[in-house]
């Protein structure tokens, strides 16, 4: 049977037909994702990278499919780092898996170039599916960010990221932007991005509004800090 062929192939060892480069600067990450992505009969990790160097490089050596990709490693930001490893690989499709869930992240990251972006935290149940659209230059957003995209866009006040949220409940009780980063382990510049950005959503000029809008959805409630 021809259509039998290709599964009894994999079993036989021939290497898999979507191949893979895993790129994170944390070893037990790489582990677990390579384990999720092996697993599949039809995926195969070909070589894991811990900083941006590295992953320029083993992209240029292997060629993969599919480059999943962190957002944060050693040797600068990977959102940067993009075009570079698409001028090294251009065939390659990337896939971003980061903790990095404000909007603002995903849309750069698909502007830059990726196929797909998803959370760390929503691996398990979508890393296989952005991973397969990825290798046939399909593009793939969590629907979770795909959701917060749009109301961003339409101007829906209740589209402030969890990261956004935090900062506002922060600045609402109180504290300076240079308490906050050393909160949240931010640079200021971070921070003051973050404020501009909740004041412009929300329309705010003023700290008395982002604390009537904190007390509004009881973002203060039992806080002592």
């Amino acid at each position: 049977m021809v259509g039998a062929v290709p599964d009894a192939a994999q079993t036989l060892g021939v290497p898999a037909s979507i191949r893979l480069v895993l790129a994170d600067d944390h070893a037990v990450v790489r582990s677990a994702l390579r384990m999720l992505l092996d697993a599949e009969q039809d995926m195969q990790v070909l070589a894991e990278a811990g900083d941006v160097d590295s992953v320029v490089r083993d992209v240029r050596e292997h060629h993969p499919d599919v480059l999943v990709l962190d957002l944060n490693m050693p040797g600068g930001p990977s959102l940067k780092a993009i075009p570079q490893i698409a001028a090294a690989s251009p065939a390659t499709g990337i896939v971003v898996l980061t903790m990095q869930a404000e909007p603002a992240f995903a849309r750069q990251a698909m502007q830059a170039g990726v196929e797909g972006y998803i959370l760390k935290e929503a691996a398990d149940s979508e890393l296989v599916k952005a991973v397969r659209l990825a290798a046939q230059r399909k593009t793939y957003l969590q629907p979770e960010l795909g959701a917060r995209l749009v109301a961003e866009r339409e101007g829906d006040p209740n589209a402030l990221s969890g990261r956004e949220i935090e900062i506002l409940r922060l600045i609402a009780l109180g504290h300076t932007n240079g308490a906050i980063a050393d909160r949240l382990f931010l640079g200021v510049r971070t921070v003051e991005t973050h404020r501009a950005n909740i004041q412009e959503k929300m329309r705010f000029a003023k700290r008395s509004d982002l604390v009537r809008y904190a007390l509004r959805r009881g973002l203060l409630e039992g806080q002592d800090d």
